[in-house]
């Protein structure tokens, strides 16, 4: 009943008031029978966030580090309960300074193999105090690796897995340090992926499995933990998890398909992982993984289609690239898929397959980009200012051979400019020589290019004249506009957007010459009285530019 009090907000501040706090490193440091009930009082008193700070002020740090050289358990146990509660948050620099941390990892490694209840207890007391000490701190958790304490919690994991306390404070433990580039050579070189598959398949709480999972996804980073996890099963126990889950609408199912899901894609991305689950293309994870593509669970396609493209990175899987690729064009169509696939890192992916020399490849690869970026600004900034695609385009916009990849090029080239509407994505395809294949477009048999192409030259033109100016007489792009403003058989959307193209750039002197050498003002007057009422009133602003200009 008194101790219970001692956590009680009211009563820590009298202890405090009173002076009690004070009094404490003197009756550590007596060491007798009411020792461990003076440290189960300052770990009570420790569990208020404003008493913290005070225990570090009256000094009861030194004396409890001190007493983590007991042989006496019971004080063990209430010393690391006292200095786990004190730097639970920010209190951690004393407990370093006084050596606390080196003391209780040796305390852990030394008592790693008793099965002993009672020294079950004391382990997980002294594994949640080094999670407090470490929590939050990547220099703390640094120090801890270094002391060696991975490959101790991951025995710990083998021999007490019947002690649910202890192995939850393992996997927090293992959550925290596997986010730390350091630890995963330690990892690597323990059992860990057994020891976790092996645990992952014995839980049935959602909770637990989710534990496990945070500890796995940064370790499956790693290439060799990868393969690890592979050859400890992970990858059938995860199909089953998918099999189990896929038709549920729960909340808790629906979370553990996606991580289960996403955690098959994180193996496949090593290159050894995934040769040995592709097995040539007749391995039964793969054909699994292949089924999940016509599902009618989108996560799942999603995940399917990652998974499938990362099995075809491997130059001779042609027709697995193009399976892939085609699978996630599709998935790119519908508006609300594009965010949550570039999330997915689809974009990334997609761009592995640059370096194909099959034209079916490249033109599903285009095209899959192109639906990726549709409204979508961030990501068509990201991609149109990576220089090696841009140069990779330029370089398919002369594919003659192959009329749909250069097609294609085209109007990613042109869809890259028209969503990002930026200065930077604009100065990388001036600077790739791409300008000259979006007027070749202009002039298009298909409308839908030609206006593609139109609008991202009016952009080019409205954000980075000065630096276009060379490639548009170069590429003659004043003689396709006249033709593109007589020709009667262009549809009015073409009028429309090569006048707004002939206004942009009148601010050019050698582009407004020939302008006004080709007798401009008489094509566009005759336009005034043109049927459409947007192209008749475009040609009244366009005429009236051009007299001023004159």
């Amino acid at each position: 009943m008194c101790l219970a009090l001692f956590s009680d907000v009211e009563t820590s501040e009298k202890i405090q008031e009173r002076g009690v706090l004070a009094m404490m490193p003197a009756l550590l440091s007596a060491q007798n029978s009411c020792t461990p009930k003076v440290a189960n009082i300052i770990a009570e008193v420790a569990k208020n966030e404003f008493m913290r700070s005070l225990c570090v002020e009256a000094g009861l740090i030194p004396p409890l580090v001190q007493l983590l050289n007991s042989k006496d358990q019971e004080i063990l146990l209430q010393t690391g309960r006292a200095l786990g509660n004190i730097c639970y948050d920010s209190r951690k620099s004393a407990v370093d300074a006084a050596g606390g941390a080196q003391i209780v990892a040796e305390h852990i490694k030394s008592l790693a193999e008793s099965t002993d209840p009672a020294t079950g207890k004391l382990l997980t007391v002294f594994c949640g105090m080094l999670m407090n000490y470490s929590n939050d701190n990547d220099s703390l958790q640094a120090q801890l690796i270094s002391m060696g304490v991975i490959p101790t919690l991951v025995r710990l994991l083998g021999v007490h897995s019947q002690n649910t306390a202890l192995t939850e404070m393992c996997l927090i433990a293992f959550g925290n340090l596997a986010e730390l580039e350091s630890s995963k050579e330690q990892f690597a070189s323990t059992n860990i992926a057994e020891e976790l598959v092996r645990l992952f398949r014995k839980q049935v709480e959602h909770e637990k499995k989710e534990m496990i999972f945070e500890v796995l996804a940064p370790l499956a980073e790693n290439d060799v933990i990868k393969l690890q996890l592979v050859d400890a099963g992970l990858v059938e126990y995860l199909l089953e998890v998918v099999a189990q889950t896929v038709d549920s609408d729960r909340e808790e199912d629906v979370a553990q398909l996606k991580t289960a899901s996403d955690l098959m894609v994180l193996l496949l991305l090593g290159d050894e992982s995934m040769q040995k689950l592709f097995e040539g293309g007749k391995g039964s994870v793969f054909q699994r993984v292949l089924s999940w593509l016509p599902s009618n669970n989108h996560q799942l396609q999603l995940a399917g289609a990652l998974a499938i493209a990362n099995f075809a990175r491997n130059a001779m899987h042609y027709t697995v690239q193009h399976a892939a690729l085609s699978a996630l064009r599709n998935l790119a169509i519908p508006v609300v898929n594009k965010s949550k696939m570039l999330l997915a890192g689809v974009s990334d992916v997609v761009l592995k397959f640059l370096k194909s020399e099959m034209p079916p490849v490249q033109f599903k690869l285009l095209g899959t980009l192109r639906m990726l970026i549709d409204t979508q600004a961030d990501a068509a900034e990201q991609l149109g200012t990576n220089a090696k695609l841009v140069e990779r385009l330029v370089e398919w916009c002369e594919a003659k051979d192959h009329a749909g990849v250069m097609g294609e090029s085209n109007r990613l080239l042109s869809a890259l400019i028209r969503h990002s509407k930026s200065k930077d994505v604009v100065r990388t395809v001036i600077q790739g020589g791409g300008i000259k294949h979006l007027v070749t477009m202009a002039t298009s048999e298909h409308m839908i290019m030609q206006n593609e192409a139109l609008v991202a030259l009016g952009l080019i033109a409205a954000l980075n004249l000065d630096c276009a100016e060379q490639d548009f007489v170069g590429a003659n792009l004043v003689q396709v506009l006249h033709k593109l403003l007589t020709d009667e058989h262009s549809a009015p959307e073409i009028k429309y957007n090569s006048m707004i193209l002939i206004c942009s750039v009148m601010g050019s002197e050698p582009l407004h010459k020939e302008v006004q050498s080709l007798a401009f003002i008489d094509v566009v007057s005759s336009l005034r009285s043109h049927e459409n009422k947007t192209v008749a009133h475009q040609a009244s602003l366009t005429e009236q530019r051009l007299t001023a200009q004159s």
